[in-house]
């Protein structure tokens, strides 16, 4: 596997980062369209895998899809800063993008999206009578999907920074995009 051509300067390296980030979103096979979000729950840690559904470079913004029952979901409720996490073996970058996530449930955010999605297969993941994470009871038989009430949640992931680090044999780079501008870093 040849290595992607090295990028020199901050901005090329900032569009690129926003450039591979619109490709996951549309990719399903692009390695950064799973991401690993890492949250709180009462001061702990808590981390799990994530789908990449949009990416708009210009409001920087990254939007995913939840069950609202989520423990995700109520944690971010709780404390909206978060980060993501991508790696990708192809260009041997890792970002680490520090977001501020807004739930949303219901509006057009969520109403929207749930229209395009309702017909899909994946719209019985937002169907489903019991919450992600509990017990599974035999008991509860799933109903029709026109019958149950959906709950579908939109995560729209505002990036406050991003933390880019570029590991190649010729030597690791790494570099900061946020508020303060775009600057290198120690690797």
């Amino acid at each position: 596997m040849t290595e992607p051509a090295r990028l020199e300067s901050l901005p090329e390296i900032e569009a690129a980062i926003w450039r591979e980030l619109s490709r996951a979103a549309l990719d399903k096979h692009h390695e950064w369209r799973t991401l690993v979000l890492a949250t709180t729950d009462g001061g702990v840690p808590d981390a799990r895998t994530v789908i990449l559904r949009e990416a708009d470079a210009d409001a920087r913004c990254l939007v995913i899809y939840s069950d609202a029952r989520a423990q995700k979901v109520g944690q971010l409720q709780a404390q909206s800063q978060a980060v993501l996490v991508v790696w990708s073996r192809r260009l041997s970058w890792q970002l680490r993008l520090q977001v501020d996530v807004q739930v949303h449930t219901d509006g057009l955010a969520a109403t929207s999206r749930w229209a395009a999605l309702r017909a899909s297969p994946a719209a019985s993941d937002y169907l489903a009578p019991q919450a992600p994470g509990e017990v599974v009871d035999p008991s509860i038989s799933p109903a029709s999907a026109a019958q149950q009430r959906h709950h579908f949640a939109v995560l729209m992931a505002q990036v406050q920074a991003i933390d880019w680090l570029e590991l190649r044999r010729e030597g690791h780079r790494r570099a900061a995009f946020d508020a303060q501008g775009t600057r290198w870093l120690v690797p």
